[in-house]
């Protein structure tokens, strides 16, 4: 069967919160304050750190990635999202969707790979200072950002194409405001597997070996720790890891909610699907710019300074 000639619907329909149709405008609020908290603060961790030469150094470089991760993450789900909780406008187009879900799986695997970065940096601050200026430098930096857009692009480039392939017969009905591939796929009227192993495949090699490479950093790094004889100093290096710490637990236990209702959570209540899905959602980018800026001295004078210029203008 040709590509072309499978059956496709013009459109697909998202879902709000079931049940609470006549009151998703109500959210409407809580989700423009999220969205702008998740582009504003992203923005301006972006600017503090291009403005202020004395972040211009390695751990403030791969923050300004996963700050540019999030927003253009923000920016592929936000004309979905709002208009279906503020519009209870439902409709995407088929290859509208198709360009959200590849957009929305490709920007995760891209915050995916900047933390696994931001641990190794840590690793380097910590275990083997002295190297620090030589192994961080930036050349390597921009090597490191260039890969994991790459294989962001690459590994996900054939995921539109798998699921343009498969008929849609059943619903156009998706469970979620936004579209996924897991959430795309239990439409179809064709066998799945091939889809169903290659969204594993993805997910284990690239979210499951960032997962464990970043807990092996920090056993590494939790090591070295121990070796330090001042209790003082022991404290100061793992507050340095505090942030990304809970970077990464803000990313990862959402992801892997998701990622286990849709594969074996098929009698839970649909609830919970959409409360994951958008804790998924809006927690990375709404979490990170707060963390960084709280718990970062650094940043956060940068940020009051930037700030203070701007309103002595």
């Amino acid at each position: 069967m040709g590509l072309f000639n499978i059956t496709h619907p013009a459109f697909f329909l998202l879902t709000g919160i079931p049940g609470l149709e006549s009151s998703q405008f109500w959210l409407a609020g809580p989700l423009c304050v999220m969205y702008a908290v998740a582009l504003g603060g992203n923005t301006v961790i972006l600017q503090a750190v291009r403005a202020e030469p004395s972040l211009h150094q390695p751990m403030c470089y791969f923050l300004s990635m996963l700050s540019f991760s999030d927003v253009a993450m923000s920016v592929a789900t936000l004309p979905t999202v709002l208009r279906t909780f503020c519009l209870n406008a439902r409709t995407i187009d088929f290859d509208a969707c198709l360009i959200q879900m590849f957009l929305i799986h490709s920007f995760s695997m891209m915050e995916s790979g900047i933390l696994l970065a931001m641990s190794f940096d840590r690793y380097v601050a910590i275990c083997d200072p002295l190297r620090y200026a030589t192994v961080l430098t930036n050349e390597v930096i921009a090597g490191v950002g260039l890969a994991v857009t790459a294989r962001s692009f690459i590994i996900l480039f054939p995921l539109p194409f798998l699921f343009k392939r498969l008929p849609i017969c059943r619903s156009n009905v998706l469970s979620h405001s936004y579209c996924l591939h897991p959430d795309m796929m239990k439409l179809a009227c064709a066998d799945i597997t091939i889809n169903s192993i290659y969204g594993l495949f993805v997910l284990m090699s690239t979210f499951g070996m960032d997962l464990l490479f970043i807990f092996l950093s920090y056993v590494l790094i939790l090591h070295s720790v121990m070796a330090i004889a001042s209790h003082e100093e022991r404290l100061k290096a793992l507050k340095t890891c505090v942030s990304h710490i809970l970077a990464v637990l803000a990313f990862y236990v959402p992801m892997i909610g998701v990622s286990t209702v849709h594969r074996f959570g098929k009698h839970v209540p649909h609830y919970i699907h959409v409360l994951l899905s958008n804790i998924y959602l809006f927690v990375p980018p709404v979490l990170n710019p707060l963390i960084y800026s709280a718990k970062t001295k650094e940043i956060r004078r940068a940020i009051v300074r930037m700030f203070h210029h701007i309103k002595m203008r």
